[in-house]
């Protein structure tokens, strides 16, 4: 699950889960919309606003794969810095029109994961029967909630079912600690994370509508 990226939105609006399908909902929420087009805005992307709550099932761990803690923080900003090629999500696509790879990769680390107030011994590394990764995930609490702050698989081993595993074991981290909720978040047109968040038994509580004027 890919979080804004370095370039933050000029205004974020918040609306209801499915709101487009609501006459109560989608007339307001399009009035404000086109108010803001009016001023020389425009919607940049639409995100997902999920939630998961304790007593959802968490799918046990895959025989395939082993999860560890990530060494050092390089390797981690290796393996982000990997998994920026061929990225869905519309931040950090519109930030490497501005950054290398390497920098965006920094920058985001600085901006979120390394702000958290959970230890990264909490963060895990998918790997192969050879030691190999496949992806990552950075359980953790923010400032606000605990949350699955990245969820990443690299390029070569996309398209095989590995962001479900890698999903299962970030959730269930954060779940053996307690919390009430776990708090996540993607783009509207990132459908394959979309549906691992979804197949994991989060729900969309909310959507937020991110408009620039760049």
């Amino acid at each position: 699950m890919l979080p804004p990226g370095a370039v933050p939105p000029d205004h974020v609006r918040y609306v209801p889960a499915a709101w487009a399908a609501r006459p109560e909902t989608a007339r307001p929420a399009r009035e404000r919309l086109a108010a803001l087009e009016r001023l020389g805005s425009r919607l940049f992307v639409e995100r997902l606003r999920l939630e998961w709550l304790p007593g959802t099932p968490i799918a046990p761990p895959s025989a395939g794969l082993s999860f560890r803690r990530p060494r050092d923080t390089q390797e981690l900003l290796g393996l982000m810095t990997r998994v920026l090629e061929g990225t869905l999500d519309a931040h950090s696509r519109e930030n490497l029109s501005r950054r290398t790879p390497r920098e965006e990769a920094e920058h985001h680390f600085a901006r979120e994961l390394g702000r958290y107030v959970s230890p990264p011994d909490w963060w895990r590394i998918a790997t192969l029967s050879d030691g190999a990764p496949v992806g990552f995930v950075t359980p953790g609490r923010n400032h606000y909630n605990p949350v699955i702050g990245y969820l990443a698989v690299l390029p070569e081993h996309r398209g095989h079912g590995y962001v479900d595993d890698l999903l299962a074991e970030g959730t269930r981290v954060l779940a053996d600690q307690g919390v009430p909720r776990i708090r996540a978040a993607t783009d509207v047109g990132n459908a394959p994370m979309a549906g691992a968040f979804r197949r994991a038994g989060y729900t969309d509580f909310e959507h937020a509508l991110h408009m620039t004027w760049a």
